[in-house]
């Protein structure tokens, strides 16, 4: 089984899904970092801005409305990543395991 990891790693199309997926991850996970954080920073240094409502008339405040904006960003990265994985990296995936199985099947008839 250790062959298989080796040759697994050994890929260069893994290293390719590796560097893809993690730079895709990192990138998503500071944009909703940063939404996260900026919102929590206008709570707690500028809270009168949230606090005023969207209409003069209404009960609906600027916090609520940014609050489910940060939550729907939230699901809204959440699918382009899922789309992502299963358009790009599965793809990759699949790649990586019909190379090892190869030169697996190649070791096993020598």
């Amino acid at each position: 089984m250790q062959h298989l990891y080796r040759q697994i790693y050994a890929d260069p199309k893994f290293h390719q899904l590796e560097l893809k997926r993690g730079r895709f991850s990192w990138l998503l996970t500071s944009i909703i970092l940063i939404a996260y954080f900026s919102f929590i920073l206008i709570i707690a240094f500028y809270p009168e801005l949230f606090g005023n409502p969207i209409v003069k008339s209404s009960v609906i405040t600027w916090g609520i409305l940014i609050a489910l904006c940060v939550i729907f960003l939230s699901f809204l990265l959440t699918g382009i990543y899922v789309y992502r994985a299963n358009k790009e990296f599965d793809r990759l995936v699949d790649d990586v395991i019909k190379d090892v199985r190869e030169i697996d099947k190649a070791t096993l008839n020598e």
